[in-house]
C-alpha cells in the first residue's frame, strides 16, 4: 500500500501454509493443560494450536452443544432461530471441567503460526463482512467506538436491530458510518450464506478439516480497507484481476473503476518505484528521511530500534534542539517502519536522550499521531528518562522480513569471483546461442540499471550492434531487482528461457581459448 507514492504497508501471501487468520476448523482436544488453564488442539497443523480458557467464549456451551447436534445429524437446519441456548460459560472457570481429550469442537484461528508456536485459537466464533461482524450464539449490538456521534451511534443500532437474524449478534464496524440499511442487509446476507456454508460443511466434516475459509488476502484486505482515499489499485495477474473485480462488484460497485491491470512489459513493483523502497526499507539499518537512520534488531522476545543521529549531530549548536529534531523525523519513520513490517509483541525504542520532559513528549506524541491510522490495536508508554520508548502491538502473523543483502550471484557466496567484466561476454554469448543457434525472436534481456546503460547508451549502443549483426531487435529493460552480474532473458510471451549457469559459460569461453592456442 503506498501514500503519496511512499511504502506504508507490504502484505505477503505466503502459499506455503493453509492456516490463515480466520479460518474456521473442526479441531481435535489432543491435550488438556489445567497448570496453563488451555488446551493443545489439533487442526492438522505441524504443532498442536493452543486454546486459552480466556479464549472459549461466553457461549461456548450453546456452540459446543450445537455443533454435537450437527455432526450427528440431530440437527437439520442451518438458521438458529429454533435452537435452544445451553447457559453460559463461567469466566473464571477450569478447562479441565470444559474439554475433555478426544473431544471435537469448532474453532477459528486468532493468530497464524509465529516462530516455533503453533495457531492461538478461540471457539468465540465470528464471521467478519465489509460493515458488519456477525457473532453466532448471541443477542448482542455492539458499536464501534470509533463511530462517536450519539445519533449516529443509535441509529445503527436501531437498523440492525430490524434486519439481523434470530439468535445472532452482530458488531457494528466503523466504515458502516453513514451508510443506508441496503448496504448493510446485503452484508448482513453474505455472512448469513456464510454461516449457512459452514453448516452444510461441517455436516459431513472429518477431524481437523477446515470448514470455512477466510477470504484470500488481497479481497480481505480491501474489505477491511478500501475507503474514500484510495485512487487506484493495481493487479498484475489477470485471475486476480477477475477475482478483486467479482468481489468489488459486490461490496464496493463504484470503486471498481479503481482497478486496474498492470499488463506493461515493466514488472509493476519496478513502474512504482516499489522494488527499490523495498530494499532500502527492510534491512538491519533503515535511513531516516531529513537525517540520521534506525538499526533494527529482532529477537524471540521483542524488537528493538536504535536511532542514531548520523552526520546531523554535527551541523547543529545547541545539543537538545539536534536531538529533538532527529528523534521527531525517527519517531515517524519508526512509525512506518512498525506498520510495514507487521511488527507485533514488545517493541522497545531506544531514542537520543532529551533532558527536557517536554521534547520527550513531542516524541511520543509524533509516534501516536502518525499510529492512529494503524489497524492493529497497540498501546504506548510515555518515554522514560533514559530516552526509551515502549509499545505493544497486537501481532497475528509473523513479521514481515526482505532479505535485502544479495548472495553474489557469480560466487554463490565463497568469496571467489570471476571477473565481473566478463558478464557482458557472457551475456553476448548467450544472445548469439539464442538468436543465431536456437533462432530465437522476440527476446527481452532483464538486466541491473548499470549494465541497462551499457547496452542501450552511445551513439552506436551494443543493442543497435546485435540488430546489425543478427537483423534481431533484442529489447533490453531494467530491473532493479537483479545483482550487477546477474541477467535474466525471456522469450517473446514474457517466458523465462533457461540458460546455461554462469560457470558453464566461462568454462565455454576457456574452452575457446584452449582451441585456439592449440
Amino acid at each position: 500500500m503506498l501514500q503519496d507514492k511512499r511504502l506504508i504497508e507490504y502484505h505477503f501471501d505466503r502459499n506455503d501454509t493453509n492456516y490463515s487468520v480466520g479460518d474456521i476448523f473442526l479441531g481435535t482436544v489432543k491435550k488438556v493443560m489445567p497448570g496453563l488453564n488451555a488446551a493443545f488442539i489439533d487442526i492438522g497443523y505441524q504443532k498442536d494450536a493452543f486454546l486459552h480458557y480466556g479464549d472459549l467464549g461466553e457461549n461456548f456451551p450453546s456452540l459446543n452443544k450445537w455443533v454435537k447436534g450437527v455432526h450427528s445429524q440431530k440437527i437439520a437446519v442451518g438458521p438458529l432461530k429454533t435452537f435452544q441456548f445451553d447457559g453460559q460459560l463461567d469466566k473464571v472457570g477450569k478447562i479441565a471441567d470444559t474439554l475433555k481429550k478426544g473431544q471435537q469442537l469448532l474453532v477459528q484461528i486468532i493468530k497464524e503460526p509465529i516462530s516455533t508456536k503453533g495457531p492461538r485459537l478461540s471457539t468465540d466464533i465470528s464471521m467478519a463482512g465489509r460493515y458488519l461482524v456477525l457473532v453466532p450464539f448471541s443477542n448482542t449490538i455492539s458499536v464501534s467506538k470509533k463511530i462517536v456521534s450519539k445519533t449516529e451511534r443509535e441509529r445503527l443500532k436501531r437498523l440492525i436491530a430490524s434486519i439481523k437474524p434470530e439468535n445472532f449478534g452482530v458488531i457494528i464496524r466503523t466504515v458502516a458510518e453513514g451508510r443506508e440499511v441496503a448496504e448493510l442487509d446485503k452484508d448482513m446476507q453474505s455472512m448469513v450464506d456464510n454461516w449457512q456454508q459452514l453448516f452444510q460443511t461441517l455436516r459431513k466434516a472429518k477431524p481437523n478439516e477446515k470448514v470455512l475459509g477466510e477470504l484470500g488476502r488481497s479481497s480481505s484486505m480491501l474489505r477491511d480497507m478500501l475507503n474514500e482515499s484510495f485512487d487506484s489499485i493495481i493487479v498484475d495477474s489477470p485471475p486476480m484481476y477477475e477475482e478483486m473485480r467479482s468481489y468489488l462488484q459486490k461490496i464496493a460497485p463504484d470503486k471498481v473503476g479503481l482497478l486496474k491491470l498492470h499488463n506493461a512489459k515493466v514488472k509493476v513493483f519496478e513502474q512504482h518505484g516499489i522494488e527499490k523502497q523495498l530494499k532500502s526499507l527492510f534491512g538491519k539499518t533503515v535511513t531516516v528521511p531529513g537525517g540520521g537512520y534506525l538499526v533494527i534488531e529482532h529477537t524471540e522476545a521483542l524488537h528493538v530500534v536504535d536511532v542514531n543521529s548520523g552526520n546531523k549531530s554535527n551541523q547543529e549548536g545547541d545539543q537538545e534542539a539536534t536531538a529533538l529534531m532527529i528523534n521527531m523525523l525517527a519517531a515517524k519513520e519508526v512509525a512506518r517502519q512498525l506498520r510495514l513490517r507487521d511488527m507485533g509483541g514488545i517493541i522497545v525504542v531506544d531514542f537520543i536522550d532529551m533532558k527536557s520532559a517536554e521534547s520527550r513528549k513531542k516524541v511520543e506524541d509524533a509516534v501516536k499521531d502518525v499510529m492512529k491510522h494503524d489497524k492493529a490495536r497497540f498501546t504506548i508508554l510515555p518515554i522514560t528518562k533514559f530516552g526509551l520508548l515502549q509499545i505493544t502491538r497486537q501481532r497475528v502473523r509473523p513479521a514481515e522480513n526482505i532479505v535485502t543483502g544479495e548472495v553474489c550471484p557469480t560466487c554463490g557466496g565463497t568469496g571467489k569471483i570471476s571477473a565481473s567484466i566478463l558478464v557482458t561476454d557472457e551475456i553476448d554469448n548467450s544472445i548469439e546461442d539464442l538468436l543465431v543457434t536456437q533462432n530465437q525472436s522476440g527476446v527481452t534481456l532483464n538486466v541491473h540499471p548499470f549494465l541497462h546503460a551499457y547496452y542501450t547508451k552511445g551513439l552506436v549502443s551494443r543493442q543497435m550492434k546485435w540488430y546489425l549483426k543478427y537483423y534481431k531487435w533484442v529489447k533490453v529493460m531494467k530491473d532493479t531487482s537483479l545483482g550487477i552480474t546477474e541477467y535474466r532473458i525471456e522469450d517473446e510471451y514474457g517466458e523465462e528461457i533457461e540458460l546455461h549457469s554462469a560457470a558453464a559459460a566461462m568454462s565455454r569461453l576457456q574452452d575457446r581459448e584452449v582451441e585456439i592456442v592449440e
